[in-house]
């Protein structure tokens, strides 16, 4: 299920995580060449996604939200 990126955090290892309508969290790394998401390393590239969908599989699963 698409749920449009509302915001971002970094996790404890300083990974970003991107925020979803829905209450999930989902990372979303820049690892090339497995994946290539330039865009998360940057303050304009980030804001830019705010607003896309991404796939939920949490949501697909019908599992809670996950904690601040």
């Amino acid at each position: 299920m698409q749920q449009p990126i509302v915001g971002f955090h970094q996790d404890e290892e300083r990974h970003w995580v991107a925020e979803l309508a829905c209450g999930h969290n989902q990372h979303v790394r820049h690892k090339p060449p497995w994946v290539c998401r330039p865009w998360v390393t940057t303050v304009a590239g980030r804001q830019g996604r705010l607003g896309m969908g991404l796939e939920c599989l949490k949501c697909d699963r019908g599992e809670p939200a996950d904690r601040p």
